[in-house]
């Protein structure tokens, strides 16, 4: 009986299931709330483009950190563990199959604290 409390019937329209591919999101934050930009950047392309913009409390950008690190833990059990790719050491080419990650520490001019994580195949 609990667990039916719980539960959340939830409809997926056809123009949502199909996603969005992201490789770059910026994460600002004020008091009040967490703004997630998804972005592209693709070769070729001048400046990626903000595909979506998710938008939540602080309390729910938590829950989400933990789904996400419950969802991964589950996800290297199964799969192993995900490889982030050698950085090269100063001076050296990366692999083309290697990912770079990079943050970024700053705040708007909105007063909101921004993170940028950078995640993008190469």
């Amino acid at each position: 009986m609990e667990n039916e409390k719980n539960q959340i019937s939830l409809e997926l329209r056809p123009e949502v299931a199909k996603g969005t591919y992201s490789n770059l999101a910026i994460i600002t934050h004020s008091h009040s709330e967490f703004v997630i930009d998804f972005a592209r950047v693709l070769p070729g392309m001048p400046k990626p483009d903000i595909s979506d913009r998710i938008v939540m409390t602080p309390e729910h950008a938590k829950r989400l950190l933990n789904a996400l690190m419950d969802n991964i833990s589950k996800y290297e059990s199964n799969f192993g563990p995900i490889d982030m790719g050698n950085r090269p050491a100063p001076g050296q080419k990366e692999s083309p199959h290697s990912i770079s990650v990079t943050s970024h520490h700053s705040t708007t001019a909105q007063n909101h604290k921004q993170t940028d994580y950078k995640w993008q195949q190469k």
